[in-house]
């Protein structure tokens, strides 16, 4: 997801060099919505992926 994050704004930073101001834009609110997704994902991942068992200790 953080992979199309990153494409959706290079796709943005094109479209934006070249004069293409509303492809920029969508393409920057996409890149924005799939990032903060992104990081809701991962934190979200962080505290429930660590519950496991303690009779590995």
């Amino acid at each position: 997801m953080l992979y199309y994050a990153i494409v959706f704004l290079v796709i943005a930073l094109i479209s934006a060099a070249f004069g293409f101001g509303g492809i920029a834009s969508e393409a920057t609110g996409i890149a924005k919505i799939l990032f903060f997704l992104f990081l809701v994902l991962f934190v979200v991942s962080l505290l429930f992926g660590r519950r496991g068992t303690r009779a590995n200790l």
